[in-house]
């Protein structure tokens, strides 16, 4: 086993979590097992064993330290209350990114279906935390601008949900470096933040929305109505007008015409 066998106890540990890292980020918890892991780590099972019981315990060792790792990041930037939104915004998309760009193995391996056996430690759990510190924020930037409050915990879902799944996709296809996603995260959140409406409707579907578009059709039928009406009696009155007025009278003959002129002879 050359080298490996001469770790110490906390070196060997550190090995395997590497291993187990790289191989549930690869294949995810279920596909991976205590002999792939072993294999890989040119160790036997029990010494697997030994130090974390199995699978699910270097599971929840990896898991556990790469979500204090992410959440330390977070709310580092989430925790000055005074600072400008869109800075706070600007920061947290920035602390996400940085921490998927240093640590792609593990959020592969948060972001990876995870057992159900622990769901307070899973990732969701840690989102939702996040989520719940963005909530906070905005809630207060919200009364500042004299904004309704009721959307707020679906904001900051929103906020959260498109930075991370942004996040997803962007570890797979590195295409923009880390600051100008970061800027088209911000683009998009900070102009929809900037612009909010106290009381936002769908336009154009929706119940609301059908209820107004059936309104002005109805409005659009009257006045199309009362115009048609219109239009019938100013054509019933010039029609009225023209059979009341008498016929000419026959012209007087002209005694100068020559058909006079001939009678007269």
């Amino acid at each position: 086993m050359g080298n490996t066998s001469r770790m110490t106890s906390l070196q060997r540990r550190e090995q395997l979590i590497q291993v187990g890292r790289a191989l549930f980020a690869a294949k995810g918890f279920e596909a991976v097992s205590v002999e792939e892991i072993a294999a890989n780590a040119k160790v036997s099972k029990p010494i697997v064993y030994e130090h974390f019981g199995g699978k699910e315990g270097l599971y929840a060792v990896i898991v556990d330290r790469e979500m204090r790792a992410l959440t330390d990041a977070l709310t580092a930037t989430l925790s000055d209350p005074d600072m400008h939104p869109r800075q706070i915004v600007e920061k947290a998309a920035l602390a996400l990114l940085t921490y998927i760009e240093e640590n792609a193995e593990g959020f592969q391996v948060l972001v990876r279906d995870s057992p159900s056996t622990d769901p307070a430690g899973s990732f969701n759990s840690l989102l939702g935390d996040i989520s719940m510190r963005v909530e906070d924020l905005l809630t207060a930037a919200f009364k500042r601008q004299k904004l309704s409050t009721k959307g707020v915990p679906y904001y900051a879902q929103m906020l959260v949900g498109m930075t991370v799944f942004t996040g997803q996709y962007w570890a797979d296809r590195p295409k923009v470096n880390k600051e100008q996603l970061a800027a088209y995260i911000v683009d998009l959140a900070w102009h929809g933040l900037s612009r909010l409406d106290s009381k936002p409707t769908l336009r154009f579907e929706g119940q609301r929305a059908q209820q107004i578009a059936a309104k002005a059709a109805r409005e659009a039928a009257k006045d199309a109505a009362k115009s048609a009406a219109k239009g019938v009696a100013e054509d019933a009155a010039q029609e009225s007008d023209s059979s009341s007025t008498p016929a000419s009278a026959e012209p007087e003959s002209d005694p100068s015409s020559p058909v006079e002129s001939e009678d007269a002879n």
